[in-house]
């Protein structure tokens, strides 16, 4: 059968004959412009100028653009995943001067007697380590972490802020490990080293949920309950707690308030632990 562009031959344009018409040039140029631009890092974050309430000087850390990362996941225990940064790295606002740190939604909020310990158990010993790179690496970013922690803990913030930073601080462990491995840096030693450092975080992080759901009220670090009963089901399940796990998903799933998509993600995590129970 004669192909549709046949007979361009005696018009001089026979090397356009066999031509497939759906195979555009404009598909072509896509195709090469989504290979050649890959978004880096330093173009999904910008530097934005903080006032710090325990020193009162003011200083510039990275942020990411919000709305400018693409969204390409969230894991089982609710870490977002996004397309060319990992955003855990930018959520702790450090002071260069002081060395005040705290999870970007709490770094405004310190009492006077809070930033008398700050400065007393922090401000006039830390020596702080100084980075000029574009973007935050993971070192650079767990030790921003590790301050923020030692900041929570000097400050004797809520049980609930502490298990948060935990959190984050192992979701970013988590990224550094995969970080690691996209980029050929598979050294087993590191990994199990970093994997060991996830657990340790993610156990605190259950340990400080299960006290502040005792102790304090919702919304909890911008989570509302259900939320954070399905992150305690799979904190606890992680950590093979299936009493703890189980009673969570029971309360989702009996709540009257919980969504279709709260109930399902709860059904799903019930069939999880069943099945872990199984081995058992």
């Amino acid at each position: 059968m004669a192909g549709l562009l046949s007979g361009l031959a005696g018009l001089g344009l026979d090397n356009l004959e066999n031509l497939d018409i759906y195979e555009t040039a404009d598909k072509d140029a896509d195709k090469e412009q989504a290979e050649v631009h890959k978004v880096e890092e330093k173009e999904l974050i910008y530097e934005k100028t903080f006032e710090c309430p325990v020193c009162y000087s003011q200083f510039s850390n990275k942020i990411m653009k919000s709305g400018k990362a693409k969204l390409l996941g969230t894991d089982q225990d609710l870490r977002a995943r996004y397309e060319g940064i990992d955003a855990v790295k930018y959520d702790v606002q450090l002071c260069p001067k002081c060395g005040y740190a705290a999870l970007t939604r709490y770094f405004p909020h310190v009492s006077s007697g809070q930033i008398k310990l700050i400065r007393e158990n922090i401000s006039q010993k830390v020596h702080l380590h100084a980075y000029n790179d574009e973007t935050y690496s993971y070192e650079e970013a767990l030790e921003r972490y590790k301050l923020c922690l030692a900041n929570a803990v000097v400050k004797r913030a809520r049980a609930s802020e502490k298990a948060y930073i935990c959190l984050k601080s192992g979701w970013l462990v988590r990224g550094y490990q995969e970080y690691l491995q996209e980029n050929g840096e598979d050294n087993p030693a590191k990994l199990k080293e970093l994997k060991a450092m996830e657990d340790s975080y993610m156990l605190n992080a259950l340990n400080g949920f299960v006290e502040a759901v005792q102790n304090e009220t919702f919304p909890m670090c911008g989570m509302d309950e259900m939320t954070i009963n399905y992150l305690l089901a799979v904190l606890a399940t992680r950590f093979k707690k299936y009493d703890v796990a189980s009673k969570m998903v029971a309360t989702i799933l009996t709540s009257t308030t919980a969504n279709a998509r709260a109930k399902d993600k709860a059904r799903e995590l019930k069939e999880q632990i069943l099945e872990q129970l199984k081995k058992k």
